[in-house]
Parts: C-alpha cells; structure tokens; sequence
C-alpha cells in the first residue's frame, strides 16, 4: 500500500444541533476535524496507509482525537506533543437563504506552538509517495508556517510529491504575515495545487475576467478558470498539475459543484453535479483533494479520471455529517459510473 502523508491542525468541532443557529443551542454535537486530518481519513478509506503529522497536548481530550483518527485508520506514529489545548471551531449550519458560520477558538493551541525542529520530517517521508498541506497550516502561526515549509522543502530533497490546497481563510492570518507574503515560498515547492473559485484571487490576485463569486449563483462557467490555473503555472514552475473546485452556491442548502483539472496544456472539466439538499458540506474541499489523490497516484497519465473521481467524492462527502468523508472508492467509481439514484442497497 501507498504511504500518504498529511500535516496540520486537527480540531474538536462542536457543532449546534440541526439547523439551529448559535443563540438557539443548548448543547453541541462533539466531533473532530480539520483540513488535513480530513484528508488523510479519505485516503485511510480508499486503502491508503494515511499518516497525519500534527502537535497535540497530553491530554484526554487529545487522546479522544487520537482514538478517532485510529477509528478511521488513520496513523499518527509522528505526532508530537506539547502545548496545552486543542483548538475548537464551532459550527452554524446554514440553511436555504441563511449561510452557515464558523467561529474559531485556537489562538494559542498546541499546534500554533509548533516550531521548526520539532519533527523528524527525514523519518516522516521514508516510503512516502505524496505529501499534503493546506493553506490554514501556514495561516496558524509563524512556526506553523516555518515548520509547514521544513516540510515541503524536506518532501523536495526526498523527492515526495508534494500537494497543496490553497484554502485561504481570512479569520486565520493574524500574526504580521499576510498569505500573500508567506504562501509563495511554500507553493513554489508544490507539484500539485487545488484551489476553489476564490483562493487564487485571495492569495495570489489572480481571477478569471469578470468572475464574481458572490453574485454568479449556480452557474459558474467552468471554461473561464483554465487561464486562473495556466498563470498559477507560470507563476510556479514546478507546479505540473492545478485544480480548481467549482461550487455554485444557489443557497445554503443546494449547491451546484464540479471542478477543473489543468496539465498546462489541456483543461479537463468534471461532470457538473446539482446537490439539492446538503446535509454538511464542511470538508467538501477536503473530501476532493483528497479523491485528487488517489486519482492521480492510482491512474498516473488519466488526469481526466481522477479529476471526476476527485468531483464524485466530494459529491457525497455533502451527504455525510461531520468533517469526514466516510465512503470507499467503490461507492465513489459507483457515483461516477451515473448511479446516484440514492436506492436501498439490500
């Protein structure tokens, strides 16, 4: 089996029951969940040995985290641990014309500790054959962003493919550094990128002309970001392969969503998908970049198959509650073959 590794914050997610909204909840449906974590569960699911890398503190509320990432199969022999919280989020879901929310509570967690140094990324990456990060990682904190790039630059040397989801989130960059300023260095050491309609703008200013994502509704034209992923291309040559998620957000509760697959020389555009009641889409990213993957390591050279797979996976992570996207690869191809007819398997 293929070694895949992931890095980044894991977080306990509490979220108001249903569709209730903050001042409403009287209690919070505990989970955990987080970019990277999110990933490396999908890559467990399709048969992958997934090692998440992440800082924890010594307590039980993280070895409940530890236990749910081992639930999934998920590994995590080089977490190291120090520090003294777990970060949270608390979630809103939205619902027809109200959006969702997310509010954060991880300034000063373990993971926002974490310096360069602390992790052996030369024992990390024995035997890997991709490497992922995201964008919050480097957003949490200076160290994390130092130790975010020991790690691409650590992948480069070992000769790990490495990937990155742009996922840019305004809430996070907080400490002097703009994402603008520090994500280039990182990025320039990126094989793959994945972006959604906004992050490129929101990073790097580049955006398809005329796009306005709060005002296009469901029908993004999907033709128009082929020149978003041929310049983040120029821009960074070692770049051999850019992704972008499409999502039409009609509401809350039903989105339109696909995405596009750049090689620098052909554009390859998934089958549109119309998800008309969503049950969570938090991890909808995630549950791509993470069937991007798989795509890409299970048919090297089928660009245009793993981006549908990618597109489908992400499909159903919306009817799943939670941050994980808890289907196997046979129900995914199952979806990408035209079966999503929802009936009762017996």
């Amino acid at each position: 089996m293929k070694k895949v590794v992931t890095f980044g914050e894991i977080m306990l997610r509490l979220a108001a029951p249903g569709n209730q909204r903050f001042c409403q909840a009287n209690r919070f449906d505990a989970t955990f969940g987080g970019g990277e974590a999110n990933v490396a569960v999908s890559l467990a699911n399709y048969g992958y040995v997934a090692q998440f890398v992440t800082r924890m503190p010594e307590n039980d509320l993280a070895a409940a985290c530890l236990m749910d990432l081992h639930k999934y199969g998920v590994r995590t022999d080089h977490v190291v641990f120090g520090g003294e919280r777990l970060g949270i989020y608390f979630l809103e879901t939205g619902a027809v014309s109200r959006p969702g929310k997310v509010v954060y509570d991880r300034a000063h967690s373990s993971m926002a500790g974490i310096r360069p140094g602390m992790i052996d990324w030369e024992r990390v990456f024995e035997g890997a054959s991709w490497f992922h990060w995201t964008g919050i990682t480097p957003a949490i904190s200076a160290g994390a962003a130092e130790a975010c790039r020991e790690a691409v630059e650590a992948a480069n040397r070992m000769q790990v493919p490495v990937s990155c989801d742009l996922n840019y989130r305004d809430k996070l960059w907080k400490y002097g550094k703009t994402a603008a300023e520090v994500m280039p260095r990182l990025v320039a050491g990126c094989d793959v990128a994945i972006a959604n309609e906004e992050d490129a703008e929101k990073v790097f200013g580049i955006k398809p002309e005329g796009f306005d994502a709060a005002t296009a509704g469901g029908g993004i034209d999907s033709r128009r970001f082929g020149d978003v992923c041929r310049r983040l291309m120029e821009r960074f040559p070692r770049l051999r392969k850019v992704a972008v998620t499409l999502r039409g957000s009609i509401n809350a509760s039903r989105n339109t969503w696909g995405g596009v697959l750049c090689d620098g020389r052909r554009l390859y555009r998934s089958k549109r998908y119309d998800i008309t009641h969503i049950v969570d889409r938090v991890g909808g990213g995630d549950s791509f970049a993470g069937g991007l993957i798989h795509g890409l390591l299970a048919w090297p050279g089928d660009d245009a198959r793993a981006l549908e797979f990618a597109a489908a996976a992400s499909c159903l992570k919306h009817t799943i509650d939670g941050d994980y996207n808890l289907v196997s690869a046979e129900e995914v191809e199952r979806l990408m073959r035209g079966n999503g007819s929802g009936r009762v398997s017996r």
